[in-house]
């Protein structure tokens, strides 16, 4: 049988390795500049944990694992008790007897029960992040994969808006590191409350919020049929459509919100926390193009607050960052009180877009920096001295394993892009010198082995 991948997963080559470790080593440094500091959390929760932290979507896309030993035996028992026909209470009452367990479907509900679970170890606020693979049963396609990694931060304990705009920041900061023009749309789940207050039907807070999260995919058309399969009056979409077509920058949107919400004091907390967080953006001198979105609403159920999402300006890919405030996700694990924001980097869905802008730095097309070339076994000793001097400077160097034909040793060099060979032979030991050849211009330098590093990393 040909051996393949899943489908939605993927292999990655060296190359490609290097390159996802940039993103992950951009990502980790703009990070701990800021003070987050790194956890881990196992692949597997209990479904308990999982289940109804993301929303009737979310839930659907959850990778269920089978209980080991015999569980069929105890499935059984259950389908002696249920009713065959209600297939709704059958599905709920087998599922504990066949699976308990499942994949994180992200990273932020594990982190909710890391804190409640390590609290007393805790320095409040905490601030974390966290790059770790995640899975979603979706369906793959382009930028989408069933399984891939988060990048996320978050800070808890704190409720101080200062902490939305420290993530716009990093935002800004991971982002012009990589070369990637990017919008950074944000909005409030309590002006979206507030929204569907005003238009009457506060109680279809979460029918209103899927929909209008889709609206970037399937339009306007697309979001009135949605509210309508939702049982959302036409009534109550004729008042919820104006707002969401408000033109202007945030400042002209926050007014006329205002007028819009005066009888909602949720919805109007909502636009005093944006007005807070973009003015603390422009102090900060964030570069990035920051919009006030209101169709922005992310259909998980925890978020309380500010919401974000990040669409990169150059090419068409869905959001590359996303986030926003919680105010009680640890509640649902018993602790409560304690709110929390953070943003995730989507690192798949980024290594797409730097592969399409080509904007990856030449220096990742070769693990290797130096190759020493192999004359012999006499020659090969003569080169460990020099190859061990430019390893403790933090240069990648190899040296070929065996003396075979100098054209298979350069070969070898250009297949892996290698951009520099050395070569020391009976001529350069003698002289005590070494031969470095840029394999880019075919130039040739002879140097003294002090001088290698200057030669191989040229300022």
């Amino acid at each position: 049988m040909k051996p393949v991948t899943v489908k939605g997963t993927r292999d990655f080559s060296p190359l490609q390795m290097r390159r996802r470790q940039y993103i992950f080593e951009t990502i980790s440094r703009v990070y701990r500049r800021h003070g987050y500091q790194p956890i881990e959390t196992p692949a597997m929760e209990t479904l308990s944990s999982l289940m109804g932290k993301y929303g009737e979507e979310g839930d659907k896309l959850l990778f269920k694992i089978l209980n080991s030993g015999d569980f069929m035996s105890k499935a059984s028992d259950v389908l002696v008790g249920e009713d065959m026909q209600d297939s709704g209470r059958l599905s709920r009452a087998l599922l504990p007897k066949l699976s308990e367990k499942g994949l994180r479907y992200d990273l932020t509900v594990p982190f909710a029960r890391f804190v409640v679970q390590h609290q007393g170890e805790l320095s409040m606020p905490f601030k974390r992040y966290q790059i770790q693979p995640v899975w979603r049963a979706d369906r793959p396609q382009k930028g989408r994969y069933r399984e891939f990694y988060q990048c996320d931060a978050d800070v808890v304990g704190s409720d101080s808006l200062l902490n939305e705009a420290e993530l716009v920041q990093m935002i800004d900061e991971v982002f012009a590191a990589l070369g990637i023009r990017v919008q950074v749309r944000i909005n409030n789940r309590k002006v979206l409350f507030g929204i569907a207050q005003t238009a009457g039907c506060p109680e279809k807070m979460t029918d209103i919020t899927v929909a209008i999260d889709k609206w970037d995919k399937i339009g306007e058309e697309g979001v009135r049929e949605e509210l309508a399969s939702r049982g959302i009056g036409a009534g109550v979409v004729r008042k919820l459509l104006p707002v969401l077509h408000l033109q202007g920058d945030a400042v002209q949107k926050a007014r006329e919100l205002r007028e819009y919400l005066k009888e909602s004091p949720v919805g109007l907390k909502g636009v005093d926390e944006l007005e807070t967080i973009f003015s603390l953006a422009r102090q900060m001198d964030v570069q990035a193009d920051c919009q006030l979105d209101l169709t922005l609403a992310r259909g998980l159920n925890y978020y309380t607050g500010a919401i974000f999402e990040v669409k990169a300006l150059d090419v068409p890919m869905g959001s590359i960052c996303g986030g926003g405030r919680y105010d009680d996700l640890t509640g649902l694990f018993g602790l409560k009180g304690v709110s929390g924001v953070g943003i995730s980097f989507g690192a798949d869905r980024i290594y797409d877009v730097l592969n399409d802008l080509e904007l990856y730095p030449e220096s990742l097309q070769s693990g290797t920096q130096v190759l020493f070339v192999n004359f012999g076994e006499k020659e090969q000793a003569w080169t460990f001295a020099p190859a061990a001097a430019l390893r403790r400077e933090g240069v990648c160097v190899e040296i070929y394993p065996s003396a075979a034909k100098l054209q298979k040793q350069f070969s070898y060099a250009d297949n892996l892009h290698v951009p520099f060979v050395a070569l020391i032979g009976e001529k350069e030991h003698e002289s005590g010198v070494i031969v470095v050849k840029d394999m880019k211009t075919g130039e040739q330098k002879v140097v003294r082995p002090e001088a290698l590093l200057a030669a191989v990393m040229p300022r």
